[in-house]
């Protein structure tokens, strides 16, 4: 892309503010957009009001989420009004799910791009940046540009501006293809198509060669990982290839589906070094009417069984979920199905929602709605056991030498630094700046629920 179109705006219509919500596939996909932008001559912000150009990534996991975006919208429709040559964008999965909703709402954006469009980004820009340009000399109202497509493919290839410097993400598939009742991914992300292995590898290397020292594998189910390929790779065996690249120390991945976790995979997480001792795997709810319900695929004696079998693999794996309460049809009894395996598998950590409804999934349309006072007060209880357990098994660390890999200045004190161990438990401890992007070891002298804390011991 040219600058051609730019001149006659201000000296920040090249200055982009980017704001990512959800995921961690948002993240990249965001990266991804700030790459492109930087080669056309764009530069990043983190000031909203001195930008030219302010795009929101934004998801739709749960309403709350799609409300807040919406609040958001509204406070940038005043700086809009304020600086109309401004360029105000959307693009993700709120987009994708409900476009004309979206222009409805907020008829002031400039664009709008979907989950298969955001790599489109810079072409975008610089249309809308001519019809700026035509509109403020024939003083006719330029289109907005709509582009919405489903299952385009995305390029190889394209530049990645990197938010963090010795950890990466990088995305192996795209889409899932289990259609939760609850869920919509499947609508905004498409069906599931995997990357080919080569491509994925180069990638890493590339990331390897510059220093970094850790990756994340990114998917909706990476477990799934080249069913729908003529490659006869799966998960387990691209886990293997990366495992072999030079200079990387630490391989994360996520999200795994529990009825998907094969043996194979199993194994050769216990089998690979630099696989780190941590695994994602939501189990949404302990009731086996409500994982029906949820059109999970799996029963709560399945997903017992996973555990046990991962524990005997890797007795030191870090186990951490997703956890959905007030699910319509729930129970108290099906509630405490849930508390009990919780207590049960001894998770090292959880993400908690109640349930919210989305538009166009099949459970938005089943009945037996749970009160918001009766799912507040579950979540509550939920999370008071959860903090419970973790309280406990942080504590059995105190005294224990852990590696960890230095991150970054901790946001409390800018005399300490953070790091995470490989089971993804953050430690904070005093340490030289320079030890950021380093793997040590400490001594964990304290703990608490979200962090512990560290002494160094060796460099």
């Amino acid at each position: 892309m040219t600058n051609k179109g730019h001149n006659y705006m201000e000296s920040n219509s090249l200055k982009v503010y980017i704001r990512t919500y959800g995921c961690q596939m948002n993240e990249y996909d965001s990266e991804i957009m700030a790459g492109l932008l930087e080669n056309s001559g764009y530069h990043l912000t983190d000031n909203p009001a001195e930008a030219g150009v302010i795009l929101l990534n934004t998801c739709y996991v749960r309403e709350k989420v799609k409300h807040k975006i919406y609040s958001r919208l509204g406070e940038l429709k005043k700086l809009k009004e304020e600086k109309p040559e401004l360029i105000l964008g959307l693009c993700g999965c709120l987009v994708q799910k409900e476009p004309e909703e979206v222009l409805r709402r907020a008829p002031y954006l400039d664009f709008i791009l979907g989950t298969s469009n955001f790599y489109q980004l810079p072409e975008v820009l610089e249309d809308i940046s001519g019809n700026h340009n035509r509109e403020s000399q024939s003083g006719d109202k330029y289109a907005r540009v709509v582009r919405v497509e489903e299952d385009r493919a995305i390029p190889e290839g394209m530049p990645k501006l990197r938010k963090r410097r010795f950890s990466a993400f990088v995305s192996i598939m795209r889409g899932c293809n289990n259609f939760c009742s609850y869920c919509n991914v499947p609508y905004v992300r498409g069906r599931e198509v995997s990357r080919p292995c080569k491509d994925i590898l180069r990638e890493i290397e590339e990331l390897a060669q510059k220093g970094y020292k850790e990756v994340t594998l990114l998917g909706q189910n990476v477990n799934s990982y080249g069913k729908e390929s003529r490659e006869k790779v799966d998960f387990a065996d691209l886990l293997g290839f990366v495992d072999q690249i030079e200079g990387l120390r630490r391989i994360r991945f996520t999200t795994s589906h529990p009825k998907d976790l094969s043996d194979k995979l199993l194994e050769k997480m216990a089998e690979l070094d630099k696989v780190c001792e941590h695994l994602h795997l939501p189990v949404q709810s302990g009731s086996n009417k409500i994982l029906s319900r949820m059109k999970r695929g799996y029963t709560r004696e399945h997903y017992q069984n996973l555990v046990d079998k991962l524990r005997q693999a890797i007795p030191e794996i870090a186990l951490t979920t997703d956890i959905i309460v007030g699910f319509p049809g729930e129970e108290e009894k099906d509630f405490q199905d849930t508390l009990e395996l919780v207590e049960t598998v001894g998770f090292d950590g959880a993400f908690t929602f109640c349930y919210s409804p989305l538009k166009g999934t099949e459970a938005a349309q089943l009945e037996e709605r749970i009160p918001e006072e009766t799912s507040g007060q579950r979540l509550r209880r939920l999370i008071e056991l959860q903090q419970k357990i973790l309280l406990r098994k942080n504590e059995f660390l105190v005294g224990k030498e852990v590696e960890i890999m230095v991150e970054k200045i901790s946001k409390k004190s800018s005399d300490e630094l953070q790091g995470r161990t490989r089971t993804n438990k953050m430690v904070v401890f005093e340490g030289r700046k320079e030890l950021i992007g380093n793997i040590i070891s400490v001594k964990i002298v304290a703990s608490g629920c979200w962090a512990l804390r560290g002494e160094v011991s060796s460099c």
